[in-house]
């Protein structure tokens, strides 16, 4: 495969499952506002601002803040609007390379986006609206599986896909656990809602409950987070899945891809297997997190070493 579709369908990838957790976040924060004071919603939306890499913002800009990281086209990658634009030109540049349906429910995506874009968040029904975006994702992955081999492409397409989810969920995490602390199970009451919002904002809510009962605690969350070796929106999971799609990789030639990046990925894989969340908490969660975003970053740049960024001569010695 050319280097060019390699990395053209791990960005598409990467872009639209950065918009449907971002469209998460959003739906979650917009539901704060019914039931927490003022502050409490502020606080939530800065806690969002920063797991996005964002400027938390003032108290009086929290809609804008919405406003901004649904429809700003110049947002770099922040916006959903942003991540679609550009997950739709990855994916025009390897048209040839995914199925018709997939290209299809893509641009319907992006028109729908495009059309809403015109009017503004306060003017329609944004849970709705994020609603509609989540399932267009949904459908999304759902077409790519049932619809494109399982090949060396769909497998860059995953990578794609999981990297930024074991990205993500790690940020939120340590958003969360910076902004709110806990090192022990209780919960301030006054932080009961931001559990359980940060529970939402990764789809594990009724997951949690069926394992650990309605009861959230801060070390059960980070759990569930980010070991579960089951819920797909686990750190765990994403890895796992991660490991797998880069073991498939054909090996190149001129790299010694096996003692390298899988290397990589099956220590952090072999991390997260073995961790016990009483050694992580005690330890410190913040420096447990920044350690798994350091190493997706260690993996993300031997990816681009051996399949996207190689020396031309090396391949053509091979």
């Amino acid at each position: 495969m050319l280097s060019r579709v390699a990395d053209s369908l791990y960005w598409m990838s990467r872009y639209l499952e950065r918009a449907e957790h971002t469209a998460r976040l959003i739906t979650v924060n917009l539901d704060l506002t019914l039931d927490l004071s003022h502050a409490s919603v502020d606080q939530g939306w800065a806690r969002a601002a920063l797991s996005l890499g964002l400027t938390p913002p003032s108290p009086a800009d929290a809609a804008a803040l919405a406003q901004t990281l649904v429809f700003d086209p110049s947002s770099g990658s922040s916006s959903i609007v942003a991540c679609i634009m550009t997950a739709r030109e990855n994916a025009r540049q390897v048209r040839e390379q995914i199925s018709s349906e997939m290209w299809e429910q893509l641009n319907r995506l992006f028109h729908e986006l495009k059309r809403a874009s015109l009017t503004d968040l306060a003017s329609t029904d944004p849970i709705e609206f994020l609603a509609k975006v989540i399932e267009g994702m949904h459908l999304f992955h759902g077409v790519t599986d049932s619809t494109m081999a399982h090949g060396e492409a769909w497998r860059f397409i995953q990578v794609g896909r999981y990297m930024e989810r074991a990205v993500d969920i790690a940020t939120l995490l340590r958003a969360h656990f910076h902004e709110l602390g806990a090192r022990d199970s209780s919960i301030d009451p006054r932080d009961h809602l931001h559990w359980i919002a940060l529970l939402k904002s990764c789809t594990a809510f009724e997951a949690y409950c069926k394992v650990y009962t309605a009861d959230p605690k801060p070390d059960r969350i980070a759990e569930f987070l980010l070991l579960n070796p089951e819920f797909p929106h686990s750190v765990r999971y994403a890895v796992d899945r991660l490991h797998n799609g880069l073991e498939a990789l054909p090996d190149m030639a001129w790299t010694k891809k096996s003692s390298r990046l899988t290397r990589l990925s099956g220590r952090l894989k072999a991390a997260l297997s073995f961790s016990q969340i009483e050694e992580i908490m005690q330890s410190g969660m913040r420096e447990y997190l920044d350690s798994i975003q350091e190493q997706c970053g260690q993996i993300h740049a031997a990816l681009y070493q051996i399949y996207i960024h190689y020396p031309i001569e090396s391949a053509v010695e091979a």
